[in-house]
């Protein structure tokens, strides 16, 4: 884990693959500012109550070759900017707190995903969506809004898409699919039913899948040719999903800039013929 901003995040998007003891220890784990490079592997066991084993067990699912990589790169995350940003919000908060930790935190969240991005797969995720002929984007709740805002900046640049929020209506798009046609999975969580079956009909029908999704281990992840992730540190009064959004608008607003510019005459002849449009509508 070579970003120490990457880290926090790195170990936050894998607590869903642990056991629920495992994912208490690595909680309670990165949640301790005291963290130091002498601290020993016996205090951090202790602190958890869980025996030596198991906190180097929880390292190495994490992604450490063992306890003492996890320390240090807690120890170098802790020491970065990025993990400063972010602030719990407290009942007896002022306006001015409320308002500068919810931007602060919005900024951890895009600084984070910007150290976890994967360019090589934003690349393929370009390419994909520049060559389709359909792009059918699935999503429901806040992720459906995220699918929205993305399918109607490329529509401003003449890049048709279609938005499904419905069960039955994702069903019906992925079964008219094939390999010219690209699908977008939208889900926080990885996991929603609904959204992986269309993913998996989709694919089976030879469309290029792509998934915009905070947990690179989840269920929709292993199904797809290309994940794109986010990040976010939950906040139990904004939720982690809230703050996700953030980062997720900003990954998708550079891939709509990264599909432009693919095609960047062709964009720039859309975008006027839009704007013209929609600025016939504006009473003077």
């Amino acid at each position: 884990m070579g970003d120490p901003r990457a880290v926090g995040a790195q170990i936050r998007m894998k607590l869903p693959g642990l056991t629920p003891l495992e994912a208490k220890v690595a909680g309670d784990i990165l949640a301790r500012k005291d963290i130091d490079e002498s601290m020993p592997l016996r205090d951090v066991a202790t602190g958890s109550g869980v025996s030596e084993a198991m906190v180097v067990k929880v390292a190495k699912k994490l992604g450490f070759a063992g306890f003492r990589e996890f320390r240090q790169g807690l120890v170098d995350y802790y020491r970065s900017d990025t993990a400063a940003l972010h602030a719990e919000i407290a009942t007896d908060d002022t306006s001015g707190e409320i308002v500068q930790k919810v931007f602060r935190t919005a900024m951890q969240a895009l600084e984070e995903t910007f150290a976890i991005l994967d360019l090589a797969a934003f690349d393929r995720a370009a390419d994909y969506l520049h060559r389709a002929r359909q792009r059918d984007f699935y999503g429901l709740g806040g992720s459906a809004q995220i699918a929205r805002d993305v399918s109607h900046k490329f529509l401003r640049i003449g890049i048709r898409s279609s938005v499904f929020d419905d069960a039955h209506m994702m069903m019906m798009s992925a079964a008219l699919l094939g390999p010219d046609d690209v699908a977008i999975a939208f889900s926080h969580s990885g996991s929603t039913s609904a959204v992986i079956d269309a993913v998996e009909l989709a694919r089976r029908n030879g469309a290029r899948t792509i998934a915009v999704t905070n947990y690179p281990d989840s269920p929709v992840a292993q199904l797809v040719d290309v994940v794109l992730c986010s990040t976010a540190q939950n906040n139990p009064l904004l939720g982690e999903n809230a703050t996700a959004r953030i980062a997720q608008l900003n990954l998708l607003d550079a891939l709509f800039v990264a599909v432009a510019q693919r095609d960047r005459k062709a964009a720039d002849l859309n975008l006027a013929r839009t704007m013209r449009a929609v600025q016939s509508k504006r009473r003077s």
